[in-house]
């Protein structure tokens, strides 16, 4: 399958493929903008006769300015030429000594709330953001990533205020978490009843009044076939007509599909380009393996298969909408795809925030439901938005957690699996992947691992090679444990031992350090972290010879150095091995 993919929604992040202007008037203001221009290769400092004339510059020529200088020296420029807040670049603007970065226009539609803050992170800055819905935690209707229409000011304004707010759909999408406020009903089979503000979810042409907004899904697959050199205005046409036809929006198109012969075919590429959708195209010989209900011998001659537009437009599931329809030169039909749930597998790192990835936060603030261990849940609460449904659960517990998060995505929500560390460390992402199907879209995100966390505090024990080893024999038997442990023993790892010692296993840590006295020699370092990166954090340092299992329970992890090991300045370090040759 190959697929081209052009951009649905202008990127205006700082290290997109866009033109970020910046603008300056000052010494420091130019400094501080050479600043993000070696962070960002699509930025670029404006010069003009006059600081007015490079911000006009900046608005008229790229996707986004961050001007260095005052606020109303900004506005008083850039307010004449203000005109639809859906094309307008997005205008951040820093003060004289970078202290503040204020998203000024475009904050949802043009990108600039996230703007501000990556300029805000490389300037060590703080982010001045003033729309309403981000003051409050809320996410905005236009920036869930989706086409939207109609009232958008008048609906948000109704979910700031607590009114009561609708949100119809036709079928579950993973949506984020939306205030109590909004009160979710039944996907609707039939046109949504009007009446309140209303959110609707939809690929059907509906009745807009001024109490609803629209969120386009990406629903809609149209499949595409040609002859050689059709033009695009002619797929353009035909593809427009037969959505109307059948009452759908071309809002909802996810991609256009098509037998890879077709790749390089203008008039369908250009379509595609137009509508600002990916084209995927695929080989003859699965395009024909796809049942659909016209097939042509004469299309099979031609490419290989006896269909291109419906098989394209079903080659991944679906329900036909539109059959084959035909022009002179095209051929389209169109498929309605069912939601995919989202499952967002989160490490949380060892504990403290500030090793938290701001990946982690994303997909935290982006689910609608956050499953976890309730210690690991409490550790985030306050990064929840308002309306997020929390499944948390005991210890021992994470067979039903890791089935109830698959279930929960499976039904189509946007779910976060949370766990310490890194959730694919002896944590959450293996029993729950063992669920997981292709009915959902799974995303990974890596943390700070409590062995990496620990291997920071005690210096470098892990600068050459080592293995991980839990001593847990709940879900390992021991001697398949003992195992392993002669055999990193043996080969002279590092060992880093998870789960070393609790109440009820009170004698394995000491017979697996025996294990390694048998090949290392007795001034061995071993190291203890207990709850790295935590308030009660405590650093225990040994040898094979004086270590205590005793100082050791659940809450830390055992560093046991290889031969090479050496107690350096008070800390542990494995050389790499590196010769320097000059």
């Amino acid at each position: 399958m190959t697929t081209t993919a052009p951009h649905r929604h202008r990127d205006t992040s700082g290290t997109g493929p866009h033109r970020v202007g910046l603008v300056a008037a000052t010494a420091a203001g130019r400094r501080h903008a050479r600043t993000l221009a070696a962070a960002w290769p699509h930025a670029r400092l404006v010069e003009a006769d006059g600081v007015a004339d490079a911000l006009r510059t900046a608005w008229t020529t790229c996707d986004a300015v961050v001007a260095f200088l005052a606020t109303g020296a900004v506005v008083r420029v850039v307010a004449p030429l203000l005109g639809d807040k859906r094309t307008d670049p997005a205008v951040v603007v820093v003060d004289e000594a970078a202290r503040h970065a204020v998203a000024l226009l475009g904050g949802h539609a043009g990108g600039a709330n996230a703007l501000a803050a990556e300029v805000a992170a490389l300037l060590d800055a703080r982010p001045v953001v003033t729309t309403a819905t981000d003051a409050v935690d809320l996410p905005g209707l236009d920036t869930l990533g989706w086409p939207v229409e109609g009232a958008v000011a008048a609906v948000s304004r109704a979910i700031l205020d607590g009114e009561p707010v609708r949100l119809v759909a036709d079928a579950v999408w993973p949506l984020p978490a939306l205030p109590p406020n909004v009160h979710r009903e039944p996907p609707a089979a039939g046109p949504p009843p009007a009446g309140g503000y209303r959110v609707l979810v939809t690929d059907r042409i509906v009745p807009v009044d001024d109490r609803t907004v629209v969120l386009r899904p990406p629903s809609l697959v149209a499949g595409v076939g040609s002859s050689r050199g059709v033009a695009a205005a002619e797929v353009d046409a035909l593809l427009r007509r037969a959505l109307a036809d059948a009452g759908l929006s071309p809002a909802s198109l996810r991609c256009l599909a098509s037998v890879d012969v077709k790749a390089d075919e203008e008039g369908i590429r250009a379509t595609a380009d137009a509508l600002g959708v990916p084209l995927r195209t695929w080989p003859a010989a699965e395009l024909s393996a796809v049942d659909v209900p016209h097939p042509s011998e004469v299309v099979r001659a031609a490419v290989g298969t006896p269909s291109v537009a419906e098989a394209a437009a079903l080659r991944d599931g679906g329900t036909l909408l539109v059959p084959k329809t035909a022009s002179a030169m095209a051929t389209v039909a169109v498929a309605r795809h069912a939601p995919r749930g989202r499952l967002a597998i989160v490490g949380l790192g060892p504990g403290a925030a500030d090793l938290r990835t701001p990946r982690a936060v994303a997909e935290l603030r982006r689910a609608a439901v956050v499953v976890g261990l309730d210690q690991y849940v409490d550790q985030v609460r306050d990064l929840l938005r308002p309306g997020t449904r929390v499944l948390a659960s005991g210890l021992g517990a994470e067979e039903e957690r890791a089935r109830s998060a698959v279930a929960e995505a499976t039904a189509g929500h946007a779910v976060a699996l949370v766990g310490s560390g890194d959730a694919g460390v002896y944590a959450m992402a293996s029993p729950a992947l063992e669920y997981a199907d292709e009915r959902i879209d799974v995303v990974g995100v890596p943390g700070v691992t409590a062995a990496l966390a620990a291997a920071a505090l005690l210096g470098a024990p892990i600068g050459h090679d080592h293995v991980y080893l839990s001593l847990s024999d709940l879900h390992t038997p021991w001697p398949v444990i003992e195992r392993r442990v002669a055999a990193a023993a043996e080969a002279d790892l590092v060992a880093l031992l998870y789960n070393p010692r609790s109440r009820a296993r009170d004698w394995q840590l000491g017979a697996v350090l025996a294990t390694f006295a048998e090949h290392r020699p007795p001034h061995t370092p071993v190291g203890v972290v207990r709850n790295a990166s935590r308030p009660d954090e405590r650093v225990h340092l040994a040898t094979l010879a004086t270590f205590d299992p005793s100082v050791v329970d659940m809450y830390g992890l055992v560093v046991v150095g290889s031969s090479q090991t050496r107690l350096v300045g008070g800390r542990m370090v494995t050389p790499r091995g590196y010769r320097w040759r000059g």
